[in-house]
């Protein structure tokens, strides 16, 4: 029985959560739960709704997205249940405000003037979270912003607790490979990869594979 994805939007345009409200709305397999105008209505709004994905712009009024994405993980966190998965909405490839709010907890970026395709995509692919939404783009935003500074950074206690294959899957996982891609690589089932990659993001604490490339980053891990 396939699980329907509870998707909500937070958005100032009206004619886009409009248009948004109809592609979700026209999935089999997506719900839409809920929209709001701003980052507070649409903390409230995500409490009210527990949607699984939520679609946030990132530059809004009132709220911007990067706060409304801090503050709806917190929320779910105080409140002991899991957090909906978030896509912020951009309309630059390198935009650095997209680059703080995956920082804060987001779990990908998409440009606004995507395909529906592909939006309706990345929202599943968010939510079965297997794999990166545009994985090269946001390892491309943080060597643009921020990879000097990360070069800097000493290497975390946890990331020692990894074994010699663990560290190999993350290494791949943070270049933006998928699992299938890793599997075919190391010779190894997608199965197996996936496995690896839970047993990488529990060690390391760590949400999804999305913060596993912040994590690179932001450490010097990476080459």
């Amino acid at each position: 029985m396939t699980t329907t994805i509870r998707v909500a939007l937070v958005d100032d345009q009206a004619l886009f959560r409009a248009g948004i409200k109809m592609l979700v709305g026209s999935q089999p397999d997506l719900e839409f739960v809920g929209e709001a105008s701003d980052g507070e209505e649409g903390v409230a709004m995500v409490a009210e709704a527990r949607p699984d994905v939520v679609l946030m712009d990132i530059r809004m009024p009132v709220m911007d997205g990067i706060a409304a994405t801090s503050a709806v993980l917190a929320q779910a966190e105080a409140a002991a249940r899991r957090p909906p998965r978030i896509i912020v909405l951009t309309t630059f490839d390198l935009d650095e405000a997209a680059t703080r709010a995956i920082r804060g907890g987001a779990s990908g970026f998409v440009l606004k003037d995507a395909d529906p395709e592909f939006l309706l995509a990345a929202i599943r692919t968010v939510h079965s979270g297997t794999a990166v939404i545009a994985a090269s783009a946001t390892r491309e935003l943080f060597e643009h912003f921020d990879g000097r500074s990360s070069r800097a950074a000493s290497i975390p206690p946890a990331f020692g607790t990894l074994t010699s294959r663990e560290r190999d899957i993350f290494d791949l996982a943070a270049r933006g490979l998928s699992n299938s891609e890793i599997a075919g690589r190391e010779f190894l089932s997608e199965a197996t990869v996936k496995t690896h990659i839970s047993r990488v993001l529990s060690k390391l604490s760590l949400r999804d594979r999305v913060q596993l490339v912040v994590y690179a980053y932001e450490h010097g891990i990476t080459e």
